[in-house]
């Protein structure tokens, strides 16, 4: 854990450092596509005259001015699985939103979406020596949270305070300043594959990128699409990608659960091509112009030309019914669903005072998926696009594009982290590894 909470303390500097320059760039690392955009801040330079750190010192606005997409090469299940190829195509989609900006950008915040997230709750209760609570006393109840076993080679993505207790006080979200005599906390923890983390940031960092911050790609979306008042009251959100289905709940404004399925629309797309026997492209085209999941009267009269390029005069001229593409389709988004419904039933989602159900990225844009997910999970269930930020291109404000718009309101509005806050000085093993690790804070 020290490890994690230096390296940690290290990326939000460097995002501080990138902001008092006043740009920054938002790198989206997905299955079927590689989103950048670059953002420039206004304001920087009295962000930085505060030293401290979390959600109160990172307030400011900033704007678009590059967006960048590309197709994703190298990477499966939200994972990297060929370097080389990976590495083609961040460089493509920064070197393009760098041309649009028309400026360079040495510092990235990115998010991925696989990584076999897992999710922990944590408690801590300390004593006020003061009475008054101050940042080391945050620091030393955050410390005090008995960290599980989270398994040989899996690393700490996040680990936020969702809730405070001060004496007989709960859902306090700041207890800064405040006086009482016992101070509690309840803390989520997110690990992932450790080996997943250091692959990304090994490429990003071939690309010639300073990383400033990686997140996941559940907890981006979510606070992109997720309004306020759900964010608060208690929602899910389901974000739809092409090689994992992420999974998040919200609640008092903080993600307190996430999990992913190793499903998403690239398998719908690969149902398709081995139903009709076309190549992938032509399937994610079919998908696209004429996919849904919901079957009418009309559908077994709508044909569909396929086409193709074999020279099989018969093979190339052929013509299926909408309703034959959506009983190829229909089948996988159900098995998706029951995963999700799984995962949310593993979560005690049906115990939350809202059980709201908000589905986005790209292949949430099926046509009747609400409906569908609406009877397979239970719950309310709408269509969630990111929020609008200033600059961003029509062509990138899709559900698509939750995760990118997620980071962005991140790098301007960061919230509060076991790792903002000043680890005590009892909690280093030895003054040897104390001295180790502030030369590696002062020189990383």
């Amino acid at each position: 854990m020290i490890e994690i909470y230096e390296s940690q303390r290290a990326m939000r500097n460097m995002r501080r450092a990138a902001m008092q320059r006043g740009v920054i760039a938002i790198l989206d690392v997905g299955s079927s596509k590689i989103a950048c955009l670059v953002l420039r801040f206004d304001g920087s330079d009295s962000l930085m005259e505060s030293s401290s750190m979390g959600a109160m010192a990172g307030q400011a606005g900033f704007r678009v001015i590059g967006a960048a997409t590309t197709r994703s090469r190298g990477v499966r299940f939200g994972e990297i699985d060929t370097m080389a190829e990976t590495e083609r195509a961040i460089r493509t989609a920064v070197q393009a939103a760098q041309k649009m900006a028309n400026i360079r950008v040495d510092h990235v915040i990115t998010c991925f979406a696989g990584g076999d997230p897992r999710s922990y709750g944590l408690v801590g209760e300390v004593g006020i020596e003061g009475h008054v609570v101050t940042e080391e006393d945050v620091s030393r109840v955050l410390s005090s949270c008995d960290v599980p076993d989270i398994g040989a080679g899996r690393e700490v993505l996040h680990a936020q305070p969702v809730n405070f207790a001060l004496d007989h006080r709960s859902g306090l979200s700041d207890p800064r300043g405040q006086m009482g005599a016992q101070l509690a906390t309840d803390m989520h923890l997110l690990s992932v594959d450790g080996t997943v983390v250091q692959n990304i940031v090994h490429c990003v960092r071939r690309c010639d990128l300073e990383l400033a911050g990686i997140y996941s790609s559940a907890y981006a979306a979510g606070y992109a699409a997720l309004v306020e008042d759900e964010q608060e009251l208690g929602a899910a959100c389901i974000d739809m990608g092409g090689g994992t289905t992420s999974v998040s709940i919200f609640m008092k404004k903080h993600m307190i659960f996430a999990d992913a399925v190793r499903l998403g629309g690239d398998h719908v797309t690969g149902d398709i091509s081995m139903g009709l026997q076309v190549p992938m492209n032509m399937a994610e085209r079919i998908k696209t112009f004429y996919g849904g999941v919901v079957a009418t009267g009309v559908d077994d009269r709508e044909m569909i030309d396929i086409g193709g390029d074999t020279g099989d005069w018969e093979h190339d001229r052929r013509a299926v019914s909408r309703t034959e593409l959506i009983g190829i389709m229909r089948p996988r988004v159900e098995e998706i669903l029951e995963e999700v419904r799984a995962k949310l039933d593993a979560a005690g989602f049906d115990h939350l005072p809202s059980q709201q159900i908000v589905l986005t990225g790209g292949a949430s844009q099926i046509p009747g998926l609400d409906g569908l997910a609406s009877r397979i999970l239970g719950q309310q269930v709408r269509l969630g696009r990111p929020l609008r930020v200033q600059g961003l291109p029509q062509a990138a404000t899709g559900p698509g594009f939750a995760s990118a718009v997620g980071l962005s309101l991140f790098a301007a509005h960061p919230q509060d982290e076991w790792w903002d806050f000043e680890l005590p000085v009892d909690r280093y093993p030895a003054r040897s590894l104390k001295r180790v690790m502030r030369w590696f804070r002062d020189n990383w």
